[in-house]
């Protein structure tokens, strides 16, 4: 407690610490686009929450929509497990059905996560994704990269976010 002001500060597992500057709700824009589709701007709240000092998990959860109509465009929600090495395990199905496994690393004193996929479950042409999440200024970014069975390795989103 803090001497009664009525406030509880929460307890941050160990192993979320470093990467406790993610906790809370993103909001803002991003651009996408690949050689098989059109290119496409849209809105995107991401939020990422902790529920307390026993599970070194941080529960994740992001969707998006149109910005012209607001119309919903795609959702996702999963799992990051950081480790105390620098390492980190995430899981995530996206309400297309498809599901990730990822693994990569991050750098708390930098700001930046990298994964890459382990596993890309129920899939019929995404063979591979990456996605690299870096903080600067207040400011959450990131870029999602993705491999299919007709096309490289090459970027397919990125959006810039602020913490509200």
């Amino acid at each position: 407690m803090d001497g009664g002001a009525g406030k509880r500060e929460r307890v941050v597992h160990p192993a979320i610490e470093p990467l406790s500057y993610l906790l809370g709700t993103w909001r803002g824009e991003g651009e996408g686009g690949f050689p098989t589709i059109s290119s496409f701007a849209y809105g995107e709240e991401l939020n990422f929450t902790h529920p307390g000092n026993k599970k070194p998990v941080i529960a994740y959860s992001q969707k998006t929509w149109k910005l012209s109509s607001g119309e919903p465009m795609h959702a996702e929600s999963g799992y990051w497990r950081p480790k105390p090495d620098g390492t980190i395990e995430v899981v995530i199905a996206q309400s297309t059905g498809l599901v990730e496994l990822q693994k990569g690393t991050y750098d708390a004193e930098k700001k930046v996560v990298k994964l890459q996929s382990e596993l890309v479950g129920n899939a019929s042409k995404v063979k591979e994704i990456s996605r690299v999440f870096t903080m600067v200024d207040e400011e959450l970014s990131y870029v999602v990269g993705m491999a299919t069975s007709l096309t490289t390795h090459q970027p397919h989103l990125k959006a810039s976010l602020k913490k509200i």
